[in-house]
């Protein structure tokens, strides 16, 4: 499928993501770019977006909707240096799409927080483990998170694409952000319920072009 028609399926199933339909586009365009470029994506947030964070993460490091077959190169380097355990290992691998999320660190974020300030402990993992060519999805339904914007302007200083995924409003990551997906509410519970679908067609949007005719579903 094309982003189009994943768009398309995405405001299908539910129909207030029109109004979001070509931010979402415009997003898979910067994603795509970054992953070509041998990029990788940065995600962070608080709370539920928080936990949004680690789960867009969880689809990208391992199979979402497809097999993701190894790169055949690294297979047999794998089997020439350990041949008796190669097929084991090979067997339960799939090849992942590199992601981080920022939400991860609590030995860094406690320490970091201890001795500085909490609201820049995202800020500072961007300093330390972004570069250009990345991309950040930063998380939040007001779009004013104090943390969250800093990752986000922190990014930008380092030539990394920023993508924001907000509510109605998009807040000051709309200002920030090289491209605001804002999902069509102000509550936060229903923010947080749009957000799933779209980052899930985010997932597999970039699965159909970097593993293409593998899906377990087709």
């Amino acid at each position: 499928m094309t982003n189009e028609e994943i768009a398309d399926d995405l405001v299908r199933r539910y129909p207030p993501l029109s109004a979001c339909r070509q931010a979402w586009l415009d997003a898979m365009a910067l994603l795509k770019r970054s992953y070509e470029g041998g990029g990788k994506l940065l995600t962070c947030g608080n709370g539920g977006s928080a936990s949004d964070a680690e789960h867009i993460v969880g689809e990208l490091l391992k199979g979402f909707r497809s097999k993701r077959l190894l790169d055949p190169a690294f297979a047999e380097a794998l089997r020439k240096l350990y041949p008796a355990d190669a097929e084991a290992i090979l067997a339960r691998l799939e090849w992942p799409l590199p992601a981080v999320a920022l939400t991860s660190h609590l030995a860094f974020t406690t320490a970091f927080g201890n001795d500085n300030q909490w609201v820049y402990a995202y800020a500072q993992q961007l300093l330390g483990l972004g570069k250009a060519g990345d991309a950040l999805l930063a998380i939040s339904t007001s779009g004013n998170s104090k943390n969250v914007v800093a990752a986000a302007q922190v990014a930008k200083a380092r030539g990394i694409a920023t993508i924001g995924l907000t509510g109605s409003k998009g807040g000051r990551l709309a200002e920030i952000c090289d491209v605001t997906v804002k999902a069509p509410a102000d509550a936060v519970y229903l923010i947080q319920e749009f957000h799933l679908p779209i980052y899930h067609a985010i997932c597999f949007a970039l699965e159909e072009r970097f593993f293409p005719g593998q899906r377990r579903d087709a």
